[in-house]
C-alpha cells in the first residue's frame, strides 16, 4: 500500500472496500497509499468525511490490516470475507437472514466481525434480541476456530452434510435436516430464521435439550417427545461438546475457547485501531434475557440482566456460563 499512488487508492476505496461514496473526498484529499496508511479517525471523518462509526471502523481495521502485510505479514483470512457474503450467506447460514439489510448497509466484512460487540449489534445493526445476539456471537467464534477461511468452513460442511458427524459448523438449514431426520419434521420449521445453528448447540453446553424443545416448540406436557429429542441430541451433540479439541484437530482446525465469543482487545495508538486474537467470554456477552420480551411465553421464566463489561477487558473472568436459557428469545422474525 505504501507504493500506491492516488488512483490505486481511490480503486481500492471504490472496488475493493465497496465505498464509492468517498472516493471524491478521497481523490481530493489522498494523494498516495502512504498517505493511506497515516490516516487517524479523525482525519477519516474531518478529511474523508466517513461519518459513520462503523464505515470508519471498517477502513481503520483495513488500513490496520495492511501496516501489518508492510511489516512481512500476509494481509488477514478475514479479508477475503466480503460484506456481500457476510450479509447474505453467512446470516442465512446461522439462521439470522433477518438482519441482511443493517449488515448490508454498514457494510459489514470479514475483519468487522471480528471486532464486534455486543452493543455494536444493539445499537447499529438492530439486533436487540439476546439470544440472536449469541447466535451472531458463536457464529463469529466458529469463523475465529477455522481462522475465517471461507473454504475451511466449506470443506467441513460438505462432509457432514450426510453425516452426523463435525456438528459445530451444522448450518442453520442442516440443523433443521436433522431435526427431520429424528422424525420430529412437524417442529422442524420453527427453527427458520431463529439463530439456532451448530456452533450454538456444540459450544454452549448451557443449550440443553429443554432449550432445544423451546426453540422447537414442543409443548411442555409432551415428555415424550422432549425425552426423544433429548436422546438424540446427547447422541450427536454432547460428545461434540466432551471432545471439540480432538474434532478440531481431526480437520485440521485450530480448536476455539469453548462458550466464547469473538472480541478483541482495542489497542489505540497513534491514530489506528487493533483488534488482537483476545477472546470475551460469551457469558459475559450473552446474559441478560428478558422474559418481558413480547415474543415471550409466561412460561418460560428469565435471567438476570449484567453488564456486558465491554470497556474492561482487563476484569474479564476466565470462562463464565449462560445460566440457562429458560427464557430463550429463539423464535421467527
Amino acid at each position: 500500500m505504501s507504493h500506491w499512488k492516488a488512483g490505486t487508492v481511490q480503486a481500492w476505496l471504490e472496488v475493493v472496500m465497496a465505498m464509492p461514496m468517498y472516493v471524491k473526498a478521497c481523490a481530493e484529499n489522498v494523494k498516495s497509499g502512504k498517505v493511506l496508511l497515516s490516516l487517524s479517525d479523525e482525519d477519516l471523518e474531518l478529511g474523508l468525511g466517513v461519518c459513520s462509526s462503523l464505515h470508519r471502523r471498517k477502513l481503520r481495521l483495513a488500513i490496520e490490516d495492511y501496516r501489518d502485510a508492510e511489516a512481512g505479514r500476509s494481509l488477514s483470512k478475514a479479508a477475503d470475507l466480503d460484506h456481500h457474503w457476510v450479509a447474505k450467506a453467512w446470516l442465512s447460514d446461522i439462521g439470522l437472514p433477518q438482519y441482511s439489510q443493517a449488515f448490508q448497509s454498514h457494510l459489514v466484512d470479514g475483519r468487522m466481525l471480528n471486532s464486534l460487540m455486543k452493543r455494536d449489534l444493539e445499537k447499529h445493526l438492530n439486533v436487540s434480541k439476546k439470544f440472536h445476539q449469541v447466535s451472531i456471537l458463536l457464529g463469529i467464534e466458529l469463523l475465529y476456530q477455522v481462522n475465517f477461511s471461507r473454504e475451511a468452513l466449506q470443506e467441513r460442511r460438505a462432509r457432514c452434510e450426510t453425516q452426523n458427524i463435525d456438528p459445530v459448523v451444522w448450518t442453520n438449514q442442516r440443523v433443521l435436516k436433522w431435526v427431520r431426520d429424528i422424525d420430529l419434521k412437524e417442529y422442524a420449521d420453527n427453527l427458520t430464521n431463529s439463530g439456532v445453528h451448530g456452533a450454538v448447540l456444540v459450544l454452549e453446553p448451557t443449550f440443553n435439550a429443554e432449550a432445544m424443545a423451546t426453540a422447537l416448540g414442543i409443548p411442555s406436557g409432551k415428555h415424550i417427545l422432549r425425552r426423544h429429542l433429548a436422546e438424540e441430541m446427547s447422541t450427536v451433540f454432547h460428545p461434540a461438546n466432551s471432545t471439540g479439541i480432538r474434532e478440531a484437530e481431526r480437520f485440521g482446525t485450530p480448536p476455539g475457547r469453548a462458550s466464547s465469543a469473538t472480541r478483541a482487545g482495542k489497542e489505540e495508538n497513534s491514530g489506528g485501531i487493533k483488534y488482537k486474537a483476545g477472546r470475551l467470554p460469551l457469558g459475559k456477552i450473552g446474559r441478560g434475557f428478558s422474559s418481558k420480551d413480547s415474543d415471550f411465553h409466561d412460561d418460560y421464566g428469565s435471567l438476570q440482566n449484567e453488564d456486558c463489561g465491554d470497556d474492561d477487558p482487563q476484569g474479564r473472568p476466565e470462562q463464565r456460563r449462560l445460566e440457562g436459557y429458560n427464557s430463550l428469545e429463539v423464535t421467527n422474525v
